[in-house]
């Protein structure tokens, strides 16, 4: 597969990930007559599903990363090349923020936002490493054991993330990005962000080592 083609792929699914996102968002709380919990619940529902269909339809072209922090950890057990992961990210960050502008055009909201909605504190961070952690984690034990099923775990994965961490599991620089620029149910203020991207990075790194070191274990008993 060419190197555009993946691009394409990578820029694509994130920008359909961040429609869903950010457009059940905005559909959960306009139905949810002040009901956070509802809101969120469909905001869960859909982003879960989505990723399942998503994956299903990229990953044989790219891989499905959607995430720089998924890219990040690929790169870190040297099964893509650093430039290709570096344009992969590009193509991240780029398809993110389309996503939230096309979810703002469906809905008739202002394409151009700054999301008002502060998510401080350590422990907003130290859900975003635990949130990333655990994706990644997913994805490295699945792919080793059972490849075929990657795309049911993550999107189960992340659905259960959203409810048990604090900051409703971000998990992916790229999306916390460009949902800073929706001042909608599922922006976060940018004051907010370089916590959100501190925290998945280091999420990211610490499961490589994690997880690498358990399955090469694993495999010399």
């Amino acid at each position: 597969m060419t190197v555009g083609r993946r691009l394409a792929a990578e820029g694509m699914g994130t920008a359909l990930l961040l429609a869903i996102v950010v457009g059940s968002g905005i559909m959960g709380e306009r139905l949810a007559a002040g009901n956070v919990a509802i809101a969120l619940l469909g905001n869960t529902i859909a982003t879960g599903a989505g990723l399942v269909v998503l994956i299903h339809m990229f990953g044989p072209v790219s891989g499905a990363h959607f995430n720089p922090a998924v890219t990040l950890a690929v790169l870190l057990r040297r099964e893509i090349e650093w430039r290709t992961g570096l344009l992969y990210a590009v193509a991240q960050f780029v398809g993110a923020v389309l996503g939230v502008w096309a979810a703002h055009a469906m809905f008739a909201e202002p394409l151009l936002q700054i999301s008002t909605r502060f998510r401080d504190g350590p422990a907003q961070g130290f859900s975003e490493f635990v949130a990333t952690f655990g994706l990644i984690g997913t994805i490295i034990a699945t792919q080793r054991g059972r490849p075929e099923f990657t795309p049911v775990a993550v999107g189960l994965y992340i659905t259960a993330a959203y409810w048990f961490t604090a900051s409703t599991s971000f998990a992916n620089p790229a999306v916390t990005v460009a949902r800073s620029l929706s001042d909608t149910f599922a922006g976060i203020a940018p004051s907010s962000a370089p916590l959100f991207v501190a925290g998945q990075l280091a999420g990211a790194v610490v499961a490589v080592a994690f997880f690498t070191w358990l399955f090469r274990e694993a495999r010399t008993q």
